[in-house]
């Protein structure tokens, strides 16, 4: 399975976990957002998305463990994933570029844009891997 995951950059941007190298996925709450955290598996690809003032995809990730028991809440059921980095993109691809893009209409990016967790068709990933190649051209 392929993923985008969401986060504010001056929380944890991209450059942070390129630094670190790995970090724990961790403090999901959604319900939904949980739900496609506990599918991910080891080996996964993932988008990595910066919310806030850039929304924008901005590098690939991958996921480097199986979910676990999330350490922010060892008394619930909420899980974690431990995640690294494989590259930053080329270009980011912005929110409106996908947008703009008749073939991502589906992207749950689109249409549900407060989830943080989400999953991503292969052909969606190669769609945004393209819009990544270069600027943005409208309605690519």
């Amino acid at each position: 399975m392929k993923w985008l995951f969401k986060e504010e950059p001056d929380h944890y941007s991209y450059d942070a976990l390129a630094r670190d190298r790995k970090t724990v996925w961790s403090g999901v709450r959604n319900p939904l957002a949980q739900k496609h955290l506990r599918s991910v598996r080891k080996g996964d690809l993932i988008f990595y998305y910066h919310t806030g003032k850039e929304k924008a995809v901005v590098g690939l990730a991958r996921a480097v463990s199986d979910p676990y028991p999330d350490p922010e809440a060892p008394s619930s059921s909420l899980v974690a994933v431990d995640v690294a980095p494989v590259s930053k993109l080329a270009h980011p691809v912005p929110l409106a570029a996908i947008k703009a893009a008749c073939s991502l209409a589906a992207l749950p990016l689109v249409r549900l844009p407060r989830l943080s967790v989400m999953p991503v068709g292969d052909r969606e990933w190669t769609q945004i891997e393209k819009l990544s190649e270069g600027p943005p051209r409208a309605g690519q």
